[in-house]
């Protein structure tokens, strides 16, 4: 082993991780990024163009998508 590497396994059990959206609000947050998905794919249903692609759909497919990770990690089912 590396030198620099061995340090640094030896230092680990002294610097835990820290996620930056904690257990217990990973369901409100992924609930909210799935409303606010939802939100936007409706509006951009209602005004289908090519502007309106990068302003609704890709921040909505984004949002459901991200949503959609923590709300499986909140319940258990991890990916």
């Amino acid at each position: 082993m590396d030198s620099s590497l061995q340090e640094i396994w030896q230092t680990a059990p002294g610097n835990p991780f820290l996620p930056s959206v904690g257990k217990g609000s990973q369901f409100l947050v992924g609930f909210v990024l799935v409303l606010l998905g939802l939100a936007l794919t409706g509006a951009y249903a209602l005004n289908r163009s090519l502007t309106n692609l990068p302003l609704y759909g890709v921040p909505a497919s984004l949002s459901i998508a991200f949503g959609t990770v923590y709300m499986f990690c909140a319940v258990g089912v991890y990916v």
